[in-house]
């Protein structure tokens, strides 16, 4: 839960700093701290990949869950959820105009809440209290509060609650269903979300664009297979 609540005070910090003098940062500031960010993001990916213990067990999730996602359509599913949510809850006024307060609440709610990031790091958090991704996406985070306050305003601040409420429900639901996950598991679970990471760092960087959501079902794979390989073993 540490890591969701660095994360509120980051998007907190920057919603200040947005509205007092976000708009005055050059582009090439911004563009730099991205790269330097995403540059630490691939860095952590390869490090949490490299803690395998199997590499055909992170190779197989990966490619299952991969499968598994582009057949429910896990990603576009994301995406259009997202283009709803925004239509449907930014409310025109009565003069016709949107309320940027309530833009700016909705708009950081999807980007901070809405992907995979957001997901792998609280699991992580309550399965091993690992936080480092939640401090990673924190900083990502406090840095896109300030681009979005200092256009959208203060209620980009708001969607702390929305953080809150989904990642620390993420992280205490992890908590509890760790009770059955076996050390083994939770290693091969831990580096099949590296390998994902390594893919947010990639689209961070603008290298390669991923379809990083249709990969999430690889987490639920990987602590199978490592479940399912000693059954199969017996029979050789």
């Amino acid at each position: 839960m540490l890591g969701t609540l660095i994360n509120v005070g980051t998007i907190l910090a920057g919603s200040c700093v947005g509205v007092s003098v976000g708009s005055r940062l050059p582009e090439r500031i911004r563009e730099i701290v991205l790269q330097g960010l995403g540059l630490l993001t691939l860095l952590v990916g390869m490090q949490m990949a490299l803690e395998t213990k199997n590499i055909l067990i992170v190779l197989g999730a990966v490619l299952i869950g991969g499968i598994l996602g582009e057949v429910l359509r896990i990603h576009d599913g994301l995406v259009q959820l997202g283009t709803f949510l925004q239509s449907t809850l930014s409310r025109k006024t009565l003069e016709g105009q949107k309320s940027r307060f309530a833009e700016g609440f909705v708009t950081a709610s999807l980007v901070f809440c809405i992907g995979p990031m957001a997901i792998l790091g609280s699991i992580q958090d309550g399965l091993s209290g690992d936080y480092r991704l939640l401090a990673l996406k924190s900083i990502l985070d406090g840095f896109a509060s300030i681009a979005f306050s200092a256009s959208l305003g203060w209620g980009v601040s708001l969607s702390v609650v929305s953080v809150l409420v989904y990642q620390g429900g993420i992280t205490l639901f992890a908590g509890i269903f760790s009770r059955i996950l076996t050390d083994p598991m939770i290693v091969e679970m831990t580096a099949t979300g590296g390998l994902i990471i390594v893919g947010i760092g990639l689209k961070l960087l603008s290298v390669k664009e991923v379809r990083l959501a249709s990969f999430l079902p690889a987490l639920a794979v990987a602590p199978m297979l490592v479940a399912v390989i000693p059954f199969i073993k017996s029979f050789f």
